[in-house]
């Protein structure tokens, strides 16, 4: 426990300095593999997220289909 009052004595003059520490209750300890395991991880998803929008969106590229362009014309006698 790092808690309490340090004093520094250099002979003709005293310097102390009270040290508040808290422990952290409920604090995971994070290394290098556990973060490198994050960051694989998350690049594996993006890239699967990735090829799948690719797979859904580019299946039908050669058929696409013209009905969203055409107009649908109202009959009226008046303006034809």
């Amino acid at each position: 426990d790092p808690r309490g009052l340090y004093t520094c004595d250099t002979g003709k003059a005293s310097k102390s300095l009270q040290v508040h520490y808290r422990m952290c209750q409920n604090c995971i300890e994070v290394d290098a593999p556990t973060i490198s395991g994050i960051v694989i991880a998350d690049v594996l998803a993006t890239l699967f997220l990735a090829v799948a929008v690719y797979c859904i969106t580019g299946h039908d590229r050669g058929h696409t289909s013209r009905a969203s362009d055409r107009q649908n014309l109202i009959a009226n006698e008046l303006y034809q």
